[in-house]
C-alpha cells in the first residue's frame, strides 16, 4: 500500500478571527475542500458539516450539526443561529457569511474559529450501483475518504456503494430529512455488531439495527433498520475512511488511569485526534496540533457538545510516530477504560525524502 507523503494535500485545519466581512475568504487550507467541519472556539456554537455532495440550498451550503440530531439547514443565508453559513468551497479554502446573529458560528467580529477540512475528488459526486441502493459518491481512493448520499429503503441488509476500492474502518452516517435520529458511528475496533452516536456521550450499543452485523466490504456499506440509517424515503449523508499509510489510523486503547498514560502508536505525526470512550459514558474529545501547537495539547472540544470545555482537562503529546495521554481524565484514560480513536496526519514518520518526522 502507497504512503500518502504529504497529508496536507488531503487533510488541513485552519484557524481564523472573525471580522464581520460578508463575504469573507477563508485561506490557507491549500486545496479546495470537499467536507469542511467548523466550529466556533471563543464562545458557545454548534460544530457544523458542509460537503460538496449535498451542496447548495439557495444561498448557502446546505449545512448539519454534528453535535445535534437536528435535520439539513437549507435555508438562504439568513440562516438558523445554530447553523454556520458557508456560500462556497474555494481553491485554497471557503467563503462564509458575517453577521452578529445568524452567522455568529462563522464570522462574527472578536470571535475565534476552527475548520477540519478533507480532500475527496472535488466534484459533486457520481452515481454508484455497487449496492442494492443507489448512491451518490465524492471519493479519493487515495486518501480513503468519500462523501456518500443516498435514499434509505426501509429494509434490513440493504447496502450502498461507497467507492473506495479497500473496505472503511469508519463510516459516519446522519438522517439529513428527520431532526430526531443521531449520528452513527460505526469503527472496525468495534465491529458492525456495535454502534455509537457522534453527537451523544452514550456507551456503545450493540445491535444489529446498526450495521445489519456485517461487516463493510471493499465496495458497499450495509445498513441495518435504524431510522438513523435506512428510514424509507429518508436522505442520507455517509461519511466513509479507509486506513492509509502515513495518513489516517483508527483503533483503540486502553487507559491505565495514571497520568503516564498510554502511548498509541499510529505510524505518522498526527495533526487531529479524537477519542471516545466506548464501555461508559464520556464525551467525544477533539484534539489537534492548530488548537494547541505545543505539548501537551491542552485546549481541546468536544465533538458532542457546543460548549467551550475548561482548557487543561486532557491533555496528550503529539509525537511523531503517534500520541501520548497525559492525564488521569476518564474522557480519555479511565483505568482499564476502552477507547476508540480516529487520527489524521501532520507528517508521516518517514517521507520519500527519508526525513523522519519529529515531535513538537
Amino acid at each position: 500500500m502507497a504512503q500518502i507523503n504529504k497529508p496536507t494535500d488531503y487533510f488541513n485545519i485552519v484557524t481564523w478571527s472573525g471580522n464581520s466581512s460578508n463575504p469573507r475568504n477563508i485561506t490557507g487550507v491549500g486545496f479546495q475542500p470537499d467536507m469542511v467541519l467548523g466550529k466556533i472556539k471563543s464562545t458557545g456554537g454548534n460544530h457544523y458539516a458542509i460537503d460538496v455532495v449535498r451542496g447548495s440550498g439557495t444561498g448557502t451550503l446546505n449545512t448539519l450539526n454534528t453535535d445535534t440530531s437536528d435535520a439539513e439547514q437549507t435555508n438562504t443565508s439568513g440562516g438558523s443561529t445554530s447553523f454556520g453559513v458557508y456560500t462556497s468551497f474555494d481553491s485554497d479554502g471557503f467563503t462564509v457569511n458575517a453577521g452578529s446573529s445568524s452567522a455568529k458560528n462563522t464570522n462574527e467580529s472578536g470571535q475565534t474559529y476552527i475548520a477540519w477540512n478533507w480532500l475527496a475528488d472535488n466534484t459533486s459526486g457520481s452515481s454508484n450501483t455497487d449496492g442494492t441502493i443507489t448512491s451518490t459518491v465524492s471519493a479519493s481512493t487515495t486518501s480513503g475518504f468519500s462523501i456518500v448520499t443516498y435514499t434509505g429503503n426501509g429494509t434490513g441488509g440493504a447496502t450502498i456503494g461507497h467507492g473506495l476500492g479497500v473496505a472503511p474502518a469508519c463510516v459516519i452516517i446522519k438522517n439529513r430529512t428527520s431532526g430526531t435520529y443521531d449520528w452513527l458511528v460505526y469503527h472496525k475496533a468495534l465491529g458492525a455488531t456495535k454502534y455509537m452516536a457522534l453527537n451523544q456521550t452514550d456507551a456503545s450499543t450493540t445491535s444489529a439495527i446498526g450495521w445489519n452485523n456485517t461487516e463493510p466490504s471493499s465496495s458497499v456499506v450495509t445498513l441495518g433498520t435504524a431510522n438513523a440509517v435506512n428510514t424509507n424515503s429518508s436522505n442520507y449523508v455517509a461519511y466513509c475512511f479507509a486506513e492509509k499509510k502515513g495518513f489516517s489510523k483508527f483503533g483503540s486503547y486502553t487507559g491505565n488511569g495514571n497520568a503516564d498514560g498510554t502511548f498509541i502508536y499510529t505510524g505518522f505525526k498526527p495533526a487531529y485526534v479524537l477519542t471516545k470512550r466506548t464501555d461508559a459514558s464520556e464525551n467525544w474529545v477533539i484534539q489537534d496540533n492548530k488548537q494547541s501547537p505545543f505539548n501537551p495539547t491542552y485546549d481541546f472540544l468536544l465533538a458532542d457538545s457546543s460548549g467551550i470545555p475548561t482548557a487543561g482537562g486532557t491533555p496528550i503529546d503529539l509525537l511523531s510516530n503517534g500520541f501520548k495521554v497525559r492525564t488521569t481524565s476518564t474522557y480519555s484514560n479511565a483505568s482499564g477504560g476502552t477507547y476508540i480513536y480516529i487520527a489524521f496526519a501532520e507528517n508521516p514518520l518517514v517521507g520519500t525524502n527519508n526525513i523522519p518526522a519529529t515531535a513538537r
